[in-house]
This record gives structure tokens, sequence and C-alpha cells, in this order.
């Protein structure tokens, strides 16, 4: 075997993916391809790496070992390739980056035509949505996460900071009254969103501690960016990221901000990407441009 490295790239992609269709969408190959590479590594070494069945891939005992040889060899080989050069120059290609809708809209195409001048040769793919997305099973060099990380096989940076507000309409406030603590809105009609991580409770820290209190309400949605709107809207009083506000809400008095002694947590804006892989040159420039872009805006800084 000549050179046996892109056997190894098939061979640890399959095992980071846990599928050899995921690596062959990935490749740009067929999933066949991909198998037949991993069966010459396979011959080549004398053993079996992967046990496959028609549900699962289980790696055996020298799959195991293998897989940490291997992952080593190619760090090596891209660090050795960093080093002299081979990879300094202007980041090319293509970056895969996803982020959910309302930030992707808001934050991020704004944002594009700088980064797309300062790199002429490279393309990007933006990938938006509000579900869960797979890194590794769709291809995703970057992506942007709001809130704590619960996957322990992603690298993550932070890049900024999301601070919450309670607000609601001149109109609402009228008619309901103003909540002067946090306990006052069991009395309100909130608007509840589904992903919350603390669920129908709104966590607050004050001058008080912390503390979390219920709300309801006879609306409920899916996302942030609908909060912001049916607050608008003079629906209930609704917690949103401050980074949802770009038109002025507070300072033409479309809205009014609640609770100014009370705030919850902050949650940290985190740019992630797959563990284990080489930190090309386009993912490490728009992680670095979004970073600079987000510490100069108020809004995703934490200041605002």
């Amino acid at each position: 075997m000549s050179d046996p490295l892109p056997l190894f790239r098939s061979f640890v992609r399959v095992v980071e993916a846990g599928s050899f269709s995921a690596v062959a969408r990935q490749a740009g190959t067929t999933q066949p391809t991909i198998s037949r590479q991993v069966a010459a590594l396979e011959a080549h070494l004398g053993c079996l790496l992967i046990q496959r069945t028609t549900r699962r891939l289980t790696l055996t005992e020298d799959g195991r070992a293998f897989y940490e040889t291997a992952r080593r060899a190619l760090e090596a080989v891209a660090e050795a390739e960093t080093s002299v050069g081979r990879r300094k120059g202007r980041p090319t290609g293509t970056l895969r980056l996803a982020a959910s809708t309302v930030m992707g809209r808001l934050h991020i195409l704004p944002r594009l035509p700088r980064f797309l001048e300062r790199h002429p040769d490279l393309n990007l793919d933006l990938v938006l949505g509000d579900g869960f997305i797979d890194l590794v099973e769709q291809g995703i060099d970057l992506a942007l996460r709001v809130g704590v990380l619960e996957d322990p096989g992603l690298v993550a940076r932070r890049i900024g900071l999301s601070r919450r507000v309670v607000a609601a309409t001149p109109g609402y406030l009228a008619r309901h009254g103003t909540p002067a603590v946090p306990e006052d809105l069991r009395r309100h009609a909130c608007i509840v969103y589904a992903g919350l991580a603390t669920g129908a409770s709104w966590p607050f820290q004050g001058p008080e501690g912390h503390i979390s209190v219920p709300v309801g309400g006879r609306l409920r949605v899916d996302s942030t960016e609908a909060v912001r709107t049916a607050t608008l809207q003079g629906l209930g009083i609704g917690m949103v990221p401050v980074w949802h506000f770009v038109d002025g809400e507070f300072e033409t008095g479309r809205l009014a901000l609640l609770l100014r002694d009370w705030e919850a947590p902050p949650l940290p804006i985190h740019a992630v990407f797959p563990t284990r892989r080489f930190l090309a040159p386009k993912v490490r420039a728009m992680i670095d441009f979004l970073a600079e872009e987000f510490e100069a805006d108020a809004r995703l800084s934490g200041r605002g």
C-alpha cells in the first residue's frame, strides 16, 4: 500500500460519524466506496476493525486501539502541513455554517458582505434552522449555539453572551398593570417559550439572590423570535434575548423594559465544531470574525 492516509481518514471519519453513508455524503462519494476503503485497510492490517450489522457499527478491540493511533497520525500530518505553511494562505473552499434562523437573519447575514470581501477565495453554505443539527452527520464545519452545551463530543469557543430581558407593550401594562417583582408575573399573561431549559419557570437573579418563578399564559411558542413578535403585539409579557431587538423597540417606546433590578442569568453564545478535526483556516477565519463582530456589538457581548 503506497499511501495509507486516505484509508486512515475514511476509517476515522466513519468511527466519528458512526455511519458509512454519512461519511460518503460529506466526501461526495458513495457508501460502497467508503466501505471498500475501510475493508482495504482491514485487509492491509490483517484484522477486523469494525463489526457491521444492519443497525449499527461497533469497533472491535483492534479497531479501538487503531482508531486512537490513526487519529493521532492524521493530526500530526495536519500539524506538519501547517508548520511549513501549506495551509497558512488565505482560507479557501466552502464553509458550512449552521445557526438558528433568527441568529442568521439578524446577526449573520447582515455581516456577510464584510466577511466575504475579506476572504475572496472562500464560499459559504449557510444552514439555518431551529431544530437540532448533528454536525458530523450533516457535514457542518461550524455552528453557533446559545446556551449551556450538553454534547461532550464538540469543541467550543465562547464568542458572545446572550442577556435576556422581560418586556411588554405600554398597552398591555395599561390594561393589566406593571409587575414590580418577579413574583408578580404569576398574575400576568406570560408568553411561554417551549424551548426554555427551565420549562415554564423563569429564572432571575437580583437583590434577593436567585429565584425561579412559574409563569403561564394563553400562548406558548417554539421560537424566541415568536416570543418577541407576540410581545410586540401586546399578547403578554415576554422574556427575550437582548440581541433580538434591532429596531429600537425600547428607545421608541414600543416596548417597556420590566423588572430592571432583576435579570435572567445570561446564556453563553458558542461557536462549536466537531472534535478531533483539524481546525481548517476557513473555520478559524469565521470564528475570529464573529468573535470580533460580537464583541463590538453590545447586544451580543453582554454589555447591552
